[in-house]
């Protein structure tokens, strides 16, 4: 992967969650290409070695982030982290009368509690560092639109676009800026699971007024510009990348 972006970061550590494939692989590659010192966090040990072979200058960190006390205990165990891209997400699919206890806690361990688990230890390091930062959580536009079979994956990321503007009101005075990344349908492993279905997918792409869904750098590009001096006075905002979709 060639980085497109001319964003520079050398000088600064960066962490990425969900970072062995998708939307978090190619973010990782890019904040490395970009010069900065870059963690890559996910729990399939096989996935991080195809990205380390892919992009060797990439640090991995194997870990479920399910575990509160394992992800805390690698997080501590890194160099200090100045840019945080909460990237790490689960889908958890099926009708409301279907959803059974084990869909909400999978879901909300790992996009909702991994994010407040890992951006404390980013933010208490750079506040005791009395160091500025940038976190960037990657939402959704199911955050904030309704669909089938979303209870539980609207839920979590309406939670997280809620911890994202706390988050900002609170660490904002400590020169920690955070904001989130609001993506519509990508065609990842992930988006493949819930959108195969040409018809399912053709109304989706009808209701977007750019008439296309985006690739994977249309989302790599809004989250380097938020953790760039770029966008300074960018803080708190859930920006939604969605080709218009959420306007409709």
């Amino acid at each position: 992967m060639n980085n497109n972006f001319s964003y520079q970061f050398e000088g600064k550590r960066a962490l990425v969650t969900g970072a062995s494939r998708g939307i978090g692989k190619a973010i990782a590659i890019a904040l490395s290409q970009s010069g900065a010192e870059t963690y890559a966090l996910s729990k399939t040990k096989e996935h991080l070695d195809t990205l380390i072979a892919e992009c060797p200058s990439i640090l991995p960190v194997c870990v479920d982030l399910s575990d509160w006390a394992e992800t805390r205990k690698a997080v501590e165990s890194l160099p200090p982290i100045d840019l945080l891209v909460n990237n790490a997400g689960v889908a958890k699919l099926m009708s409301f009368l279907n959803v059974q206890q084990e869909d909400i806690d999978t879901c909300f361990d790992v996009n909702v509690k991994a994010v407040i688990n890992i951006s404390q230890v980013v933010a208490e390091s750079l506040i005791s560092r009395g160091c500025p930062g940038s976190i960037v959580n990657i939402s959704s536009q199911s955050s904030v639109r309704a669909g089938p079979d979303r209870t539980v994956y609207s839920a979590s990321k309406g939670a997280l676009d809620m911890i994202t503007k706390v988050m900002a009101l609170e660490l904002g005075p400590h020169k920690i800026r955070v904001n989130s990344v609001n993506p519509t349908v990508v065609m990842t492993d992930m988006g493949i699971m819930a959108w195969s279905d040409d018809k399912k997918r053709n109304k989706v792409i009808e209701r977007i007024p750019l008439h296309r869904l985006p690739d994977v750098s249309d989302i790599v590009g809004p989250v380097l510009f938020l953790l760039s001096d770029e966008s300074r006075m960018i803080h708190g905002h859930l920006m939604m990348v969605d080709g218009g979709y959420t306007i409709t």
